[in-house]
Protein backbone atom coordinates (compact mmCIF):
# COMPACT_ATOMS: atom_id res chain seq x y z
CA UNK A 1 0.00 0.00 0.00
CA UNK A 2 1.32 3.18 -1.18
CA UNK A 3 1.72 6.18 1.44
CA UNK A 4 0.87 9.61 0.61
CA UNK A 5 2.54 12.47 2.13
CA UNK A 6 0.32 16.03 1.48
CA UNK A 7 2.33 18.43 3.45
CA UNK A 8 4.61 20.66 1.51
CA UNK A 9 7.00 23.41 3.99
CA UNK A 10 8.18 26.22 2.07
CA UNK A 11 10.33 29.01 4.17
CA UNK A 12 11.48 32.27 2.61
CA UNK A 13 13.56 34.53 4.70
CA UNK A 14 13.85 38.62 3.19
CA UNK A 15 16.57 40.39 5.08
CA UNK A 16 16.91 43.93 3.56
CA UNK A 17 20.25 44.95 5.61
CA UNK A 18 23.39 45.10 4.06
CA UNK A 19 24.57 41.66 5.21
CA UNK A 20 27.37 39.30 3.39
CA UNK A 21 26.47 36.66 1.07
CA UNK A 22 24.17 33.76 2.29
CA UNK A 23 24.95 30.50 2.78
CA UNK A 24 24.24 27.96 0.09
CA UNK A 25 23.00 24.64 0.42
CA UNK A 26 24.08 21.73 -1.30
CA UNK A 27 23.15 21.11 -4.93
CA UNK A 28 22.19 25.16 -5.25
CA UNK A 29 22.80 26.84 -7.48
CA UNK A 30 24.73 30.21 -7.27
CA UNK A 31 22.53 32.81 -7.59
CA UNK A 32 22.49 35.70 -9.96
CA UNK A 33 24.59 38.73 -9.49
CA UNK A 34 22.18 41.77 -7.29
CA UNK A 35 20.61 44.25 -9.82
CA UNK A 36 19.32 47.45 -8.45
CA UNK A 37 15.87 47.03 -9.94
CA UNK A 38 13.52 46.19 -7.25
CA UNK A 39 11.06 44.83 -9.69
CA UNK A 40 13.47 42.97 -11.10
CA UNK A 41 15.11 41.67 -7.64
CA UNK A 42 11.67 40.58 -6.98
CA UNK A 43 11.17 39.20 -10.71
CA UNK A 44 14.31 36.95 -9.95
CA UNK A 45 13.06 35.62 -7.06
CA UNK A 46 9.92 34.36 -7.96
CA UNK A 47 11.51 32.38 -10.83
CA UNK A 48 14.00 30.90 -8.07
CA UNK A 49 10.92 30.05 -6.10
CA UNK A 50 9.10 28.50 -8.47
CA UNK A 51 11.87 26.47 -9.72
CA UNK A 52 12.26 25.22 -6.27
CA UNK A 53 8.51 24.04 -5.89
CA UNK A 54 8.26 22.59 -9.20
CA UNK A 55 11.91 20.32 -8.50
CA UNK A 56 9.63 19.64 -5.18
CA UNK A 57 6.69 18.31 -7.14
CA UNK A 58 9.24 16.27 -9.47
CA UNK A 59 10.72 15.01 -6.95
CA UNK A 60 7.35 13.93 -5.18
CA UNK A 61 6.00 12.81 -8.23
CA UNK A 62 9.59 10.13 -9.15
CA UNK A 63 8.82 8.53 -5.81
Amino acid sequence: MPVEIRELYIKAVIDTGKASAPAQLPGETSPAPATTDPNQQQDDLIAVCVEKVLEVLKNRQER
